[in-house]
């Protein structure tokens, strides 16, 4: 090779040389390190607000982001309400919901402490950082997933994510609940044991503090290291001498400057014994520490009182999920569509009908249901409004619209509103109204969702609040539909500790499909055969029985000197009220009745009395009423049931005087169907589209609730009171008695408490058992007759006397 070619082939190599020493200087220039590291700090601080964001907009997005296409979430209208957008909505539900929880922070956290080392705003150790960060995330996922079972079945997110939550289950099935909490107890220690060095010292100061006792032989006293060491030696710590043996508690001073207070004399006291000048500030070296005081107790004959946890109602079945929103069906398009051709046109043929009848307005503008459009126009001075409200027809006729009505004026506003029917109508689906954010976040007592309004609003009211509804319509016009979504609204809402049904059906097909869910939440008569009452005398029976457990909670409530039911179970939560005194956690209770008019028509005066008597008193104790009706006429609707249903639900009616009965003023037969309805509590009605729950969804609904784990039996109402001449104990064989029988006595003349509910409570045993129970022992002697609400009298004053009377029944 010549000179030339090696001169050549060196400066080639010197320039790759050059070049690759240009590229690895160019990625170890400051700048690039900054640019990064900001680029790092500034996704941290994005993915900290998508997961904030999340737990405010995650109930809305979840159904969006779990079952919308790319394209869907790529589009602009996606619906997404999260502040980071739909990319922020996925990321923050897969690392929350899908992987880790709460926790999730952690690697926001770790992503930020990297970006200021790029930046050199701040040295970190990277390694340390990652696996303390790393650890603690699993470990906290872990912990949060155990500890907060009870927390996902109000919550559309896991507070340890899918992560924790498996895992917890995993452990506890294999190790059982001590083993998980000694398992998370344990590798926490290990964890702080790692990230300090002092973890052990304090942990030893603890245990040795745990084992500090004055030796009962005397001439010897205990230091402040927990070592025995003779009187007459010299020690390099304070010593506790003990001065009243009979003291019940000292407190130690390990050195801190302030000492732990007791509420007794302080029997103790220091003896300092002397010590070096090197010693001694050493020790004063030692009390500068900022280290915790500990206070140990030595008590003697005392009784210990434990406080007890507050009593929490859905313990009974704590792992009962509420209902999931994808169980409904979801609409691609529900949302209102927006024609403004038909709008133009629409407010044109409004201005020109009203000008052929010489009425001049100042301005109009529409506002777009999913149903009905909202035409608001502000009339000239001077225009009457009387002059409007006659020309319905008219404009009706130009609009070539069915059912306009007609608002004058608009209630707060000084305008007229014309409410025209949409060309092409939107479904309201129930997903769209039980998944959004105003009720998923809603604390009303007993929520219904019903639908939305032409304003596009969710309309929401509280059950609790109302007291009772009655719901009328036409058929075919979603009166059937309307009462599903109430009933789904409570079911997704509510735990079936909290609130029970009544579900009359006389014509047997309407309220069948909730029969699956007879264990969770229904309530009927002890002697019933179906879940769902169908029979008209059964009616009758099962509101005479809700009389009577009304009785008997205002009764609990004036023990309990509370005025309604939420005082009440908030007392009884709280553990102040004696369940053997007979005090329970009072769930609500929500009667339904479908075709009303049917069992007016049947039964007259013995249903109309009852239910008058449960509207005028039930409210405080928890018993509210919802009944229904295809006939609103004056003799089904009468002035009594009027009187106590101050809330209304109409819908589509023919003729005007049935709306009059309903809602006392026209309207309901201006309306267009298919769950268009009014709702009327106070002044004025609002028109609402009901949402649309199928037969399907409630079959769904129900289903996944039914195969969770329910109770054993319903929920028992109070046995009716039998009509007078009748003696149920009468016909008791006493040939059988029962094998608790004799046990049964002995509690009942221990408690002086002649009570069904509390042999029921007492041997586990069911409503029918127990009441057989209680008939055998009225006819024994042993109680007397059923007093209504109140218990039976008890005639055995003793035991004694109990005995004599079981010992002449056995010879």
């Amino acid at each position: 090779m010549s000179k030339t070619a090696e001169k050549n082939k060196i400066r080639s190599t010197r320039k790759e040389i050059s070049a690759f020493r240009g590229v690895v200087d160019f990625f170890k220039s400051d700048g690039l390190h900054f640019f990064i590291g900001l680029a790092i700090l500034l996704l941290a601080v994005w993915m900290t607000l998508a997961f904030t964001s999340f737990f405010f907009t995650g109930a809305a997005d979840q159904s969006i982001v779990e079952n919308a296409t790319t394209e869907e979430l790529l589009s602009t209208d996606n619906g997404i309400q999260n502040h980071t957008g739909s990319m922020g909505a996925r990321v923050a539900n897969y690392f929350i919901n899908g992987l880790f929880g709460v926790p999730s922070y952690l690697i926001a956290l770790f992503l930020g402490v990297t970006g200021l080392k790029l930046m050199r705003v701040r040295k970190f150790r990277l390694w340390k950082w990652f696996l303390s960060c790393a650890v603690l995330m699993v470990w906290a996922s872990v912990f949060l997933g155990f500890v907060c079972r009870g927390f996902y079945q109000d919550s559309f997110y896991y507070m340890g994510g899918q992560h924790g939550y498996n895992i917890a289950g995993w452990l506890e099935a294999l190790i059982g609940t001590p083993g998980v909490w000694l398992l998370l107890l344990l590798t926490a220690i290990c964890f702080l044991i790692y990230f300090s060095s002092k973890t052990v010292t304090t942990l030893r100061n603890v245990f040795k503090l745990n084992f500090l006792r004055k030796n009962d032989n005397e001439g010897e006293s205990v230091d402040a290291e927990g070592e025995f060491t003779p009187d007459d030696e010299p020690v390099s710590g304070p010593v506790f001498v003990e001065e009243d043996k009979e003291a019940e508690a000292f407190t130690i001073d390990l050195g801190s400057n302030e000492t732990v207070e007791e509420t007794e004399e302080v029997p103790l006291h220091v003896v300092e014994p002397a010590t070096s000048d090197e010693e001694h500030q050493k020790e004063e070296e030692s009390t500068s520490s900022n280290e915790p005081e500990f206070k140990v107790e030595a008590k003697e004959n005392e009784k210990v009182v434990q406080l007890q946890e507050p009593y929490d109602p859905r313990l009974d079945l704590q792992y009962y999920k509420f209902p999931t929103v994808d169980l409904l069906k979801h609409f691609d398009d529900d949302g209102p569509t927006i024609d403004m051709d038909e709008q133009n046109a629409n407010k044109d043929r409004i201005v020109s009908t009203l000008r052929n009848f010489g009425i001049e307005i100042s301005g109009i503008k529409a506002t777009v249901g999913p149903t009905v459009t909202l035409y608001e126009i502000t009339p000239a001075p001077g225009v009457r409004i009387n002059k409007i409200r006659n020309l319905e027809d008219d404009i009706a006729l130009s609009l070539s619209a069915l059912g306009i009505r007609i608002i004058a004026p608009i209630p707060g506003k000084g305008t007229i509103g014309i409410e025209v029917p949409n060309t092409k109508p939107k479904v309201v689906s129930g997903q769209s109204i039980i998944g959004s954010k105003k009720f998923q976040e809603s604390k009303y007592e007993l929520p219904l969702a019903l639908g939305k309004t032409i304003s596009n609003e969710v309309f929401m009211v509280d059950l609790a609040k109302m007291p009772h509804v009655l719901v009328a319509g036409a058929t075919g016009q979603g009166k059937s539909v309307g009462l599903n979504a109430m009933i789904a609204s409570l079911l997704y809402k509510k735990h079936p500790a909290e609130l029970k049904f009544v579900l009359v059906d006389p014509k047997k097909v309407e309220f069948s499909i909730y029969a699956a869910i007879e264990n969770h939440f229904l309530a009927e008569l002890p002697d019933s055969t179906e879940p769902i009452v169908t029979d008209v005398t059964k009616v009758v029976q099962t509101l005479s029985s809700i009389c009577k457990e009304m009785d008997t909670r205002y009764d609990l409530l004036k023990v309990a000197q509370v005025r309604n039911i939420k005082e009440y179970n908030e007392k009884f939560k709280n553990r102040m009220l004696n369940p053997e005194k007979g005090h329970r956690f009072l769930p609500y209770i929500v009667v339904i009745i479908d075709e009303f008019g049917d069992l007016i028509m049947t039964a007259g005066k013995d249903v109309e009395l009852p239910i008058a008597r449960i509207a005028q008193l039930a409210r405080a104790v928890g018993i509210h009423m919802v009944i229904a009706t295809q006939r609103p006429t004056t003799n089904i609707i009468t002035g009594t049931i009027k009187a106590n249903f101050p809330a209304r639900i109409a819908f589509r009616v023919a003729q005007m005087v049935d709306s009059r009965t309903i809602l006392d003023r026209p309207g309901a037969n201006q309306l267009i169907g298919k769950g268009d309805m009014l709702f009327l509590q106070g002044a004025d009605p609002v028109r609402v589209q009901c949402a649309f729950i199928d037969t399907p969804e409630v079959n769904d609904i129900c289903e996944y609730i039914s195969q969770q784990q329910g109770y054993t039996q319903p929920f028992y109402l109070p046995e009716p009171d039998q009509p007078e001449g009748s003696d149920s104990a009468a016909d008791v064989d006493m040939t059988k008695l029962d094998p608790l029988f004799e046990d049964a006595a002995r509690l009942i003349v221990v408690h002086q408490q002649g009570s069904t509910s509390l042999i029921q409570r007492k041997f586990a045993i069911g409503y029918n058992r127990a009441g057989r129970i209680m008939d055998q022992l009225e006819r024994a002697g042993v109680v007397g007759p059923a007093q209504g609400s109140k218990p039976r009298d008890v005639n055995c004053t003793d035991e004694l006397s109990l005995e004599s009377l079981l010992n002449n029944m056995r010879y």
